[in-house]
């Protein structure tokens, strides 16, 4: 079902054509055949309004286009209907794709589903941004990754923008107090590193051992991956210069009105200057990179829909163009029950290897409830619909051997974002943490899960000979021997994932593997590796 919500409608005009190839302005070379182009796809597609250009007498400022295209402006809100009867993906348009997949929240404009049609002529240049806060992207950034991934298997150029400028700043979208301002250099370490996850996610369809398909199931080869930091072109701003070039077409009624701004209005904690000026900021990235970049689209969280429109409506008054820019939003990665998904009890399920490792970040997506994982298959993967769909219909058959479908969910979302060798880490930690696992553990295998399990460091000479109640004790996994000796009579106590069933075991030096660790485990979860000294 759609709802399309009328923010703004102008008057259509008729006039006399254009009759040249292009216009040129001291800063802005803009190809005419372009914007006719959206126009003329507009006019073929909206059945409700005409829609003619007309020359438009040049205004004064050079820093203004000489023409407008009258364009209609709408809020489109979506929401998912479960239909087990689709068209293939390969006759459909990515704006088709997103919806049914439950990733489309709201349009600024309709027409973007028959313009977004067009990918040999006239492809659409995507962009996201993301805020260097921390020194990783985390869960809840890693949509708009695969909504970028959405637009690139679909044909389209797609850019990546780190806010460099803007994270000084503070986006308070979302927030309920104002963000802690960071130094110079944290942000640069952040930039660093959310740039290397951009690159490594996005662009592992350079490496040869990985296939990404797009949406006709063929080899996805482009291998264009641009990204970009809004502090290379805010760096050289005056407040002068902010105030003359943007701050003159905002106006502070439909700046309050955002949502973002009323609710922090509202607020104890109220809202700075600082914090008020952010969808300005985030408003002339787009207008930038729409003139230096040919970006026409900007995509994010649905918490983003001020931010997005703040930039088209910028675009229209300063360059004075009705049309040709779009915003896209996509829902909150939320739970059935409407908290945020993308959190644990130790903080950020983050998205690169150093800071939480490709075994633990699988399992976080392995111990999604039931009520969750179809959904998240839908969002967070690329398999087809249709798999999903039989996915769903297995889980309500008997026999259904449980957490399958979390399992193809966890192997797909590790694959695309740590890649084939990430996922094959993570299935091999999995495979050797498994009480009663065949698996011989070796040094290599205990290392990669050395920072997912709690440790303790004993000398050889205080683990070899004793006896496995005392050490189980001593190391930490159980609180009393009498806890030890009733779990060791029940068989839930394993050493290296061997159960032990005598209380008289002690520890040998083979037991020890490779001479520098050992695996204690009680029941299938509580772990304690102890590392010789």
């Amino acid at each position: 079902m759609i709802k399309t919500k009328q923010n703004k409608s102008l008057t259509s005009i008729e006039s006399s054509k254009l009759s040249i190839s292009h216009i040129q302005t001291p800063n802005i070379i803009i190809n005419i055949t372009m914007a006719t182009n959206f126009a003329s796809r507009s006019i073929f597609f909206s059945h409700s309004i005409k829609l003619f250009i007309f020359p438009f007498k040049p205004p004064l400022s050079s820093s203004h286009l000489p023409f407008f295209l009258p364009l209609r402006f709408t809020r489109t809100t979506c929401t998912l209907q479960h239909q087990h009867h689709q068209q293939p993906q390969n006759t459909r348009n990515v704006i088709g794709i997103l919806e049914e997949r439950g990733l489309l929240d709201s349009l600024t404009n309709d027409s973007l589903r028959s313009i977004s049609s067009n990918t040999i002529n006239a492809p659409l240049k995507v962009y996201c941004g993301f805020d260097p806060t921390a020194e990783s992207l985390h869960l809840g950034n890693l949509l708009g990754l695969i909504v970028l991934s959405w637009f690139r298997r679909s044909g389209h150029n797609v850019v990546a923008l780190i806010g460099g400028a803007t994270a000084r700043v503070g986006d308070p979208s979302g927030k309920n107090i104002e963000r802690p301002q960071l130094d110079g250099e944290t942000l640069e370490r952040n930039t660093v590193g959310i740039e290397n996850t951009i690159r490594t996610i996005l662009g592992r369809s350079q490496n040869p051992n990985f296939k990404e398909l797009n949406v006709n199931g063929n080899e996805f080869c482009d291998d264009s991956i641009v990204v970009l930091n809004n502090y290379d072109w805010w760096k050289e701003f005056s407040l002068l210069d902010f105030l003359k070039r943007v701050g003159k077409y905002a106006r502070v009624g439909s700046m309050m009105a955002k949502e973002s701004v009323r609710k922090r209005l509202e607020s104890e904690q109220g809202m700075s200057y600082t914090e008020f000026t952010y969808q300005l900021l985030q408003g002339y990235d787009f207008l930038y990179l729409f003139q230096n970049e040919g970006v026409n689209v900007q995509i994010g969280g649905s918490d983003q829909w001020g931010n997005i429109t703040a930039g088209t409506e910028l675009i229209r008054k300063i360059l004075q163009i009705e049309g040709g820019t779009y915003g896209l939003t996509f829902p909150l990665l939320l739970k059935s029950d409407g908290t945020k998904f993308g959190k644990s009890e130790d903080g950020a399920i983050w998205l690169s290897p150093s800071m939480l490792s490709p075994y633990k970040f699988y399992q976080y997506f392995f111990s999604v409830p039931d009520a969750d994982v179809v959904r998240f298959l839908k969002i967070l993967t690329f398999l087809d619909i249709d798999e999903i769909v039989k996915l769903e219909e297995e889980m309500k058959k008997p026999g259904y051997v449980p957490n399958t479908a979390q399992r193809r969910l966890a192997e797909e979302v590790t694959k695309f974002v740590h890649g084939e060798d990430g996922l094959n880490e993570a299935l091999r930690a999995t495979e050797a943490l498994r009480p009663g696992s065949e698996t011989k553990l070796d040094w290599k295998t205990i290392e990669g899960i050395a920072e997912d399990v709690p440790s303790c460091s004993l000398t050889y000479d205080d683990v070899l000979n004793q006896s496995l109640v005392d050490l189980s004790v001593s190391s930490g996994l159980f609180d009393s021997k009498s806890a030890a000796r009733r779990l060791l009579k029940q068989g839930g106590v394993y050493l290296n994932n061997s159960r032990v069933d005598s209380e008289n075991k002690r520890i040998e030096a083979a037991d020890i593997v490779d001479g520098k660790v050992l695996l204690l485990s009680a029941g299938k979860k509580n772990k304690v590796l102890v590392r010789i000294a």
